[in-house]
């Protein structure tokens, strides 16, 4: 406190006014490690503070009769230190959670990184583990893939970068179920319903569906949509419809999808569009279910883009299930910087994987779902478009 009173009385004179003192701690290594203790002393010389000694004792203070009763400290030498810290501006409460959470991630990503190289991993499993991080996998599902190859793969194995890579896809592609593309049958109505979030690809992805079945399996195919809440959606749905040359209704209503569906009674296959919705919307959901059940679906695949991270994609499929989906497609496979992050919800929906997108371009850019070339695309072992 000694040397802070000197410092103020250096740099603003001897008449500067103390307005506030406190012990601080330092903190270190984003807050979790304490550092040295330091004086806070907040000083002005332009704020009069009134004093609070009683008069005699400020007038005895302020006569020049009685020098010796004023205490000067000698002047000290002039020492060169970082500016005094100011007092901290208030943080607002979004971002103070964002920087709690990244304290706690990194923290977590110290100690499990710690945790990996405690046990001394070999260089070839380790470069595994970092390719597996690169590829947006989750830290604690990269470990675990890791220990796995740890415990299961011979010693010889554990050398060979190949090797390694190869019992790895093998063991990301049996966590990988597929449904096969949708089956057909001629005379035998089947009506598909595509379902998800906004924006995630489900009239272009219907679009392609369609022109595939009539243009190069050439079955009779109709198209019906519910979404008739985002602008031009009919619009683009017709238009495709046009092209292709196939029958389309709009519908508002259940009693109206009763009607459609029974006009379309003919046809080898049914698309249906419907109106993106908010996972967290459940009012919605159940709304879009009942739509589901007056046309008797016989298969609802979930649509959900890869740009997406893991964890709203693990939320939004658990949502959907209140809809009845029984399939998975995947949209934006072009757009994803890495596909990693779909692992997760391929594990824990249990929903079989149909097809695959990976553009914009109709009736191509779409393909069937392969176990096999799903878990290399995960893994980064192969380009999403293949030349």
């Amino acid at each position: 406190m000694q040397q802070a009173l000197a410092l103020v009385r250096h740099e603003l004179g001897p008449d500067a006014s103390v307005l506030h003192t406190r012990e601080v701690r330092m903190r270190r290594l984003f807050g979790w490690m304490s550092g040295p203790r330091e004086i806070e002393v907040t000083a002005s010389n332009e704020v009069n503070v009134p004093s609070r000694l009683p008069p005699r004792i400020v007038e005895d203070r302020a006569s020049p009769a009685a020098p010796e009763a004023i205490v000067r400290s000698p002047k000290p030498e002039p020492i060169e230190r970082d500016p005094l810290p100011q007092p901290p501006a208030a943080v607002p409460e979004d971002v103070q959670t964002q920087l709690s959470n990244l304290q706690k991630m990194v923290k977590d990503l110290c100690h499990h990184s710690e945790g990996i190289a405690s046990r001394d991993l070999p260089e070839g499993l380790f470069r595994l583990f970092t390719e597996l991080i690169d590829a947006e996998l989750s830290e604690e599902m990269a470990r675990g893939l890791i220990e796995r190859i740890r415990s299961e793969a011979p010693g010889a194995e554990l050398s060979d970068p190949l090797l390694l890579k190869a019992r790895i896809a093998a063991m990301v592609e049996a966590d990988v179920r597929v449904a096969g593309p949708i089956t057909v049958t001629p005379g035998t109505r089947r009506l598909v319903a595509l379902v998800g979030p906004t924006g995630v690809g489900k009239t272009t992805t219907i679009a392609k569906l369609a022109a595939n079945y009539r243009l190069k399996e050439k079955r009779r195919v109709g198209l019906i949509t519910v979404d008739t809440y985002r602008i031009a959606a009919v619009e683009q749905l017709r238009t495709y419809a046009d092209i292709i040359d196939l029958p389309m209704l709009v519908v508002s209503t259940p009693r109206e999808m009763r009607e459609a569906v029974a006009q379309m009674a003919n046809l080898d296959l049914i698309l249906m569009d419907t109106a993106g919705r908010s996972p967290k919307d459940e009012v919605k959901i159940q709304e879009l279910r009942t739509f589901l059940t007056e046309a008797g679906a016989d298969e609802v695949h979930l649509v959900l883009s890869c740009v997406c991270g893991a964890r709203a994609l693990e939320q939004t499929a658990r949502r959907f299930a209140a809809a009845g989906t029984t399939a998975l497609i995947l949209t934006k496979l072009d757009e994803a910087a890495e596909l990693g992050n779909i692992l997760p919800v391929l594990r824990s929906s249990n929903l079989p994987l149909s097809y695959l997108t990976n553009g914009q371009n109709v009736p191509d850019d779409i393909e069937t779902a392969d176990p096999h070339r799903t878990a290399r695309l995960v893994l980064g072992m192969e380009p999403v478009l293949n030349n």
